[in-house]
């Protein structure tokens, strides 16, 4: 299937989760993800601020907060730029970007985050990641130096789709089952 037809379903079988199997699965995404972090050290993290259904991952984002891991958001420059990443501290005050997606309030100084969190739409078996199509990331992650990257999402996003030119693969990918891995699914 080409990735714009994965999209819709993967995003309607987001919606149909219960509250309760969701919250079950944004924790155990949490989770892994703390795992992650307390073995690949990252001093800056790039997160995100959930939308349309997106794994929820600010408790965990709040706990590597205290733990004393420097927290950034992404903004949208424009159309055809790399996002922005700005210091976020949980809990203050947010506004959202042009995009409908939240951001700190305050106006901070650009940040370069060594790690990113980046939600998935869907994922494949080579760890290329479907987003919602604007390429963001893939610009973001294109850039010297390279960040290291996260990948997030349920395990039901796991799809085929043949990855393009401009593509990036994440350097691992976290479900609630944990680390995906190639030879666990064939």
């Amino acid at each position: 299937m080409q990735k714009n037809q994965l999209r819709k379903p993967l995003l309607m079988q987001r919606k149909t989760l219960s509250e309760t199997d969701k919250l079950r699965m944004d924790q155990a995404i949490g989770q892994h993800l703390l795992a992650w972090c307390t073995d690949n050290a990252a001093a800056l993290l790039g997160v995100y601020a959930p939308m349309r259904g997106e794994p929820d991952l600010h408790p965990a984002f709040s706990q590597l907060h205290a733990q004393g891991v420097r927290l950034a958001l992404p903004t949208v420059v424009s159309d055809d730029a790399p996002l922005k990443f700005v210091e976020w501290i949980p809990g203050e005050a947010m506004q959202q970007d042009r995009l409908g997606v939240l951001i700190p309030a305050a106006q901070r100084e650009e940040v370069f985050p060594h790690a990113l969190v980046i939600p998935c739409v869907g994922f494949n078996t080579q760890h290329f990641r479907l987003g919602y199509g604007g390429g963001f990331y893939d610009r973001t992650v294109a850039r010297v130096p390279r960040p290291a990257t996260v990948g997030v999402a349920y395990a039901f996003s796991l799809v085929h789709f043949e990855a393009e030119s401009f593509d990036v693969p994440m350097d691992c990918i976290l479900t609630e089952n944990g680390r995906f891995a190639a030879h666990e699914h064939g």
